[in-house]
């Protein structure tokens, strides 16, 4: 059932949009990136990581002040959303010889607040700030003068705390949404700790529910399954609860928060006014901590059989266990009856015993089938590609 974003038991959320000028906000810089290697970063340590024989890693694009989610155009143009350090700009990145390295970067908007989530869809540029999602129409034609954006929606909540959002289109050409909890552990109410999904006027329904903080998700190949990372709540010890891997089925779903963690961990608060039994257990349980974010099934041909149709995470890393974990990519197979059977890592070495130089943020596949990765510690998109050749002379 469509809700109004202006629903009473959110009265207390103010738009600013309607008192915004937007002419006065918006500019755009365009440079030449030119090539880009590790050695333009004495910080990065490309040496210390480890992947599968027969990969390889190498910069995408640098100097994307806090790199984060990822989108792409058809033609190959990629968005880049910001967090609060990004000086409120999105990035679009254009590698305009192929080679694999970024040529030219420009800067769409000012002043955003926290535009992290990008999505491109017929042929215009989607924004989500906290409480907004914008559109930039007609962008790849106007990347060096970019229009004033289309308000979507300025009524989502304005809370910081897991506000910053993750937006893709689904396969039903809709808007999806998350809108994490304002909180470590509280029962707010709907929208709050749910994935909407957004009509053309900007009003939505609840597909999910008992979602803490989702900053990823993706269907599964051929069906109209969403599947999605969900970071589980802190304070309750190094190891428990863990972060999740979720499979939407049906709407109106509901994943445990705040009642249950993981496959069947009460809350110490909110554990008895709901029973772990009638409600929809993770896919796979994920390492505790490790701030599970961006997440893609991995649709080409490039990279060996075992990875195809399998679910890539980025891996922010842990702030609150006694030592550190997370910090990598790791792999979630997917059998064909859509099961998640293992959880391995893929590349890992942004983590060097307690110093953590790197964070992945998010995973978004190339057309040539090489596998991008944002890094919003470093500024950085890395490329990861695989070489057959190479594999086989290391006995792969």
């Amino acid at each position: 059932m469509l809700r109004s974003p202006l629903s009473a038991s959110r009265a207390r959320l103010s738009s600013r949009a309607t008192v915004l000028s937007f002419c006065a906000f918006f500019m755009v810089i365009t440079f030449t990136a030119g090539t880009v290697s590790a050695a333009d970063d004495d910080e990065l340590r490309l040496d210390a990581i480890e992947l599968p024989a027969g990969f390889s890693i190498g910069v995408f694009a640098a100097e994307i002040d806090n790199a984060r989610s990822l989108a792409q155009s058809p033609s190959g143009t990629v968005f880049v959303g910001t967090g609060r350090r990004g000086g409120g700009v999105v990035h679009a990145v254009v590698d305009r010889d192929g080679d694999g390295r970024a040529d030219d970067r420009h800067r769409i908007g000012s002043n955003l607040n926290w535009p992290n989530g990008v999505a491109f869809h017929d042929g215009d540029l989607y924004v989500a700030e906290i409480s907004r999602v914008l559109r930039f129409e007609e962008i790849e034609s106007r990347l060096d003068s970019p229009p004033a954006p289309v308000v979507v929606t300025a009524d989502l909540p304005e809370e910081t705390h897991h506000g910053w959002k993750f937006i893709r289109f689904g396969p039903d050409a809709r808007l999806y949404v998350p809108v994490g909890a304002p909180c470590n552990i509280c029962d707010e109410g709907d929208p709050f700790a749910t994935i909407l999904r957004l009509d053309e006027t900007g009003a939505y329904e609840v597909v999910a529910r008992g979602v803490r903080n989702t900053v990823g998700f993706d269907w599964r190949p051929g069906t109209s399954e969403l599947w999605f990372t969900d970071n589980g709540r802190d304070m309750m010890g190094d190891d428990i609860p863990p972060d999740e891997l979720n499979v939407l089925t049906k709407d109106g779903q509901h994943f445990g928060y705040p009642y249950c963690h993981g496959q069947d961990i009460q809350d110490p608060e909110f554990g008895d006014q709901r029973s772990c039994g009638e409600l929809v257990p993770p896919a796979i349980d994920l390492d505790p901590h490790v701030a599970a974010v961006g997440m893609r099934f991995y649709r080409g041909t490039a990279f060996p059989e075992r990875y195809r149709g399998q679910i890539f995470i980025a891996e922010h890393g842990s702030w609150n266990r006694s030592n550190k974990i997370g910090y990598r990519v790791m792999v979630v197979h997917v059998d064909r009856d859509g099961r998640a059977t293992e959880y391995e890592e893929f590349a890992t070495g942004w983590l060097q015993g307690e110093d953590s130089w790197g964070r992945p943020v998010d995973v978004m596949e190339r057309a040539d089938g090489s596998l991008l990765v944002s890094d919003d510690l470093r500024g950085v998109i890395y490329r990861i590609a695989y070489d057959g050749a190479a594999a086989a002379a290391a006995g792969e």
